[in-house]
């Protein structure tokens, strides 16, 4: 099978439903969010230093990837879908939203409170994180109005949500196990 079909030369594309679509309908955006988010988390990934003490970070992520995978399936086949089979196939469970809150509980733990705001930044992959907790923030946004129209179940919402959060407490976690200090934000006026 070839990479290239020819089938969206015009600007459209198939949502697994079967409904062609333009590529820039919103279904269309919120998927390509979805994948730049865990492309962003592959780079994560990349950056994670191959030490075994890393390798529950590196399950996780890994774990997240997949997910977001369940969460672009789900987005392809909106639930105005007439179609049960292709609804039950792409359906996305609420149990990945408890293993995020567990991780997230997890790495609380170990991390001194916050009384300030941070920037990102840190170990390269701690950085990457902040980026892939970003544009995940942006697919929360660009998820939100098809699930307005009843369009997205609320775990894909609920999931995103929570996936920032758990990138934000993986970064920082990240950072401070490779004793990378946090910088935090000051104000500045400037005149």
């Amino acid at each position: 099978m070839k990479i290239y079909t020819r089938t969206g030369d015009k600007g459209t594309t198939t949502l697994f439903s079967g409904e062609r679509i333009p590529k820039n309908n919103p279904f269309i955006e919120a998927i390509g969010n979805v994948d730049e988010a865990n492309s962003a988390i592959g780079l994560a990934l990349s950056l994670l230093p191959k030490d075994d003490t890393f390798n529950p970070a590196r399950h996780q992520l890994e774990t997240i990837q997949h997910a977001l995978f369940d969460v672009g399936a789900a987005l392809a086949t909106p639930r105005s879908c007439d179609q049960k089979n292709k609804l039950e196939k792409t359906r996305f469970d609420e149990e990945a939203i408890g293993s995020l809150e567990k991780w997230i509980d997890d790495m609380e733990e170990g991390l001194p409170p916050l009384k300030t705001f941070i920037l990102p930044g840190g170990h390269p992959a701690g950085a990457a994180l902040h980026l892939s907790r970003s544009i995940v923030r942006r697919a929360e946004r660009s998820v939100l109005p098809l699930y307005e129209k009843a369009d997205v179940t609320q775990a894909v919402l609920v999931y995103l949500n929570r996936l920032s959060d758990y990138l934000f407490m993986a970064s920082r976690y990240l950072n401070q196990q490779l004793h990378e200090p946090e910088t935090t934000w000051q104000h500045h006026i400037h005149k």
